[in-house]
C-alpha cells in the first residue's frame, strides 16, 4: 500500500511539476534539481547601488541557499546567541516571520561553514529545514511549526569531522536524506539513507548504505539528488567513494559505481581524506558524479543494476579533474564544471572532450553554478559573481561584487536573482 503511494504521487508529480514550479526556486538546486532557471530578462551586471531591488540585513551568516514560491523567500541564519534560524521574506523585502528551530550553532573550518549550512525546501504550502544538530522540522509557509525532531536520536550521533551540511531532497511529499558518516570502524558504521513523510515526520523508510571507504572518507558533505528522465525516478546518494541510486518507493539499491577513489591506481592512489562535498549533476540519459581534490568525475549513463564501476555500457567517460566544492551542471549537451579554483571547463556531454577550460576569479569557489537566460552565474567565496556566456565561446560578460562574502548560491525567481551573502539577502532586478 505504501509502494503504491509513493509510485501515485510520484507520477501526479512528473504531470505537473512543469507548471507547479516553473517561476520557483524550491530547492537549492532550483525547480528541477540541476541548477538551471527558465527565466529570463535578468540582469547582467549589478553593484550595491546598481540594480537593486532591495537588500534585508541578516542575523548572522551561513551558506545555504535560499528558497522562493511565489512571494516568499525562506532561509536559514544563525544569531549571535547561537540560535538556528528559519526566516520567510517577502519577495518585498519585509520580513514575515522568524522561527528560531534549534540552539547551538557550531562553526567549521573557521569561516567555511556552520550549523546553517543545510539549505530549506519548499513545495509552497510547507517548508521544511535541516539544522547541522540534526534537528529536523516542517512549518507552514506562514511560519506555524507542524512537527520536529532530531534525527541523531532515531538514527545514531553523527559521526563527521566538519558538522552535517547535507540537504535533503523532496519529492511527491516525501523527505529524502543520506545521512554518510563514520567513526572509522567499519564494525560499527551507521551511515544511512532514510525517507521521511513531509506531513507527520514519520519514517516512511530506511536503508543502510555500506561501502568499504575509509577514515574520512566516510564523511559526506555532499546532498542527494534526484535523477529525472520521464516517469523514471532514482534517488541518487554521493559519498564515502561510491555514487549509489536508489529506488524511491523503498530505498533498494539499483545500482552503485566506484570509480572515484580508485584503489588500483598507480598515479593517483587510494586517499583516504577524499571527503565528498560536490553533488552530483543530473540531466536525462547522463548522471556527472564528482569526487574531491585531485580525483575525477565520471559520466554515467543511467539504466544499469548492481555494481557498474567501470562498466563500458554505463560509463560514458571519465574527467581527470574535479570541481572539488561546487556542483557540475548540464545544458544543452554541454557540462560545466566551476573549479574550486575559478576555472571554467566545458565539456562535451557525450564524449567528454575538453570544449574549453579558462580562468575566472581566482578566488576559492564554494558556491554552485546556476544558469539562466543564457548566462552562467558563478559566485566566488569573496561574493565576487562572474557572468559567462553559456555555450562552446568562452566570453565573460561581467563581473560583479556586493562587497560581502558569499557561500551560497544564487536563487532565481520572478525575474529576480536572489544572492545570499554573510551580511544580508540581496534582490538583484533589472530596471
Amino acid at each position: 500500500m505504501l509502494k503504491s503511494r509513493i509510485l501515485t504521487a510520484l507520477a501526479a508529480v512528473a504531470i505537473c511539476s512543469g507548471t507547479l514550479s516553473a517561476e520557483n526556486w524550491p530547492s537549492w538546486r532550483g525547480p528541477q534539481g540541476n541548477g538551471v532557471s527558465a527565466e529570463q530578462g535578468l540582469p547582467v551586471t549589478w553593484g550595491p547601488d546598481q540594480n537593486i531591488a532591495w537588500k534585508v540585513e541578516l542575523p548572522g551568516p551561513a551558506g545555504a541557499t535560499p528558497v522562493v514560491w511565489g512571494n516568499q523567500v525562506f532561509l536559514t541564519s544563525v544569531n549571535e546567541a547561537g540560535d538556528l534560524l528559519l526566516m520567510c521574506i517577502g519577495t518585498d523585502g519585509k520580513t514575515q516571520w522568524q522561527q528560531t528551530v534549534t540552539s547551538g550553532n557550531s562553526t567549521a573550518r573557521g569561516d567555511e561553514g556552520n550549523s546553517a549550512s543545510p539549505s530549506p525546501v519548499t513545495d509552497g504550502q510547507h517548508v521544511w529545514t535541516f539544522m547541522g544538530d540534526g534537528t529536523l522540522a516542517c512549518y507552514t509557509t506562514a511560519g506555524q511549526q507542524v512537527w520536529k525532531l532530531n534525527v541523531q536520536d532515531r538514527y545514531g550521533e553523527f559521526k563527521i569531522q566538519f558538522g552535517m551540511s547535507s540537504t535533503p531532497v523532496l519529492e511527491a511529499g516525501i523527505l529524502f536524506l543520506q545521512l554518510i558518516h563514520g567513526d572509522g570502524n567499519p564494525e560499527t558504521r551507521e551511515a544511512v539513507v532514510v525517507a521521511i513523510d513531509g506531513k507527520t515526520g514519520a519514517e516512511v523508510w530506511k536503508v543502510g548504505r555500506p561501502s568499504d571507504a575509509e577514515r574520512e572518507n566516510e564523511h559526506s558533505y555532499a546532498s542527494p539528488m534526484l535523477y529525472r528522465d520521464g516517469d523514471q525516478r532514482l534517488l541518487l546518494t554521493h559519498g564515502a567513494d561510491l555514487i549509489v541510486a536508489h529506488d524511491l518507493s523503498n530505498g533498494s539499491e539499483v545500482w552503485r559505481s566506484g570509480g572515484l577513489n580508485r584503489r588500483d591506481d598507480a598515479v593517483l592512489p587510494y586517499d583516504p581524506t577524499l571527503r565528498f562535498v560536490a553533488s552530483p549533476g543530473v540531466a536525462p540519459g547522463i548522471i556527472i558524479a564528482p569526487s574531491a581534490k585531485r580525483h575525477p568525475v565520471l559520466a554515467i549513463r543511467p539504466g544499469g543494476k548492481g555494481d557498474i564501476t567501470g562498466s563500458a555500457e554505463h560509463q560514458l567517460w571519465t574527467w581527470e579533474r574535479t570541481p572539488d566544492v561546487p556542483s557540475p551542471l548540464i545544458h544543452d549537451g554541454l557540462v560545466y564544471l566551476c573549479m574550486e579554483n575559478g576555472n571554467l571547463t566545458v565539456l562535451e556531454q557525450e564524449s567528454g572532450q575538453e570544449v574549453y577550460s579558462n580562468a575566472t576569479h581566482r578566488q576559492r569557489h564554494r558556491a554552485s553554478p546556476v544558469l539562466a537566460d543564457g548566462r552562467l552565474y558563478l559566485t566566488a567565496r569573496d561574493g565576487r559573481v562572474t557572468v559567462v556566456r553559456a555555450g562552446r565561446e568562452f566570453e565573460i560578460l561581467a563581473e560583479n561584487e556586493l562587497g560581502e562574502d558569499q557561500a551560497s548560491s544564487p536563487a532565481v525567481s520572478g525575474g529576480t536573482l536572489y544572492l545570499r551573502t554573510f551580511g544580508h539577502l540581496w534582490a538583484v532586478r533589472g530596471q
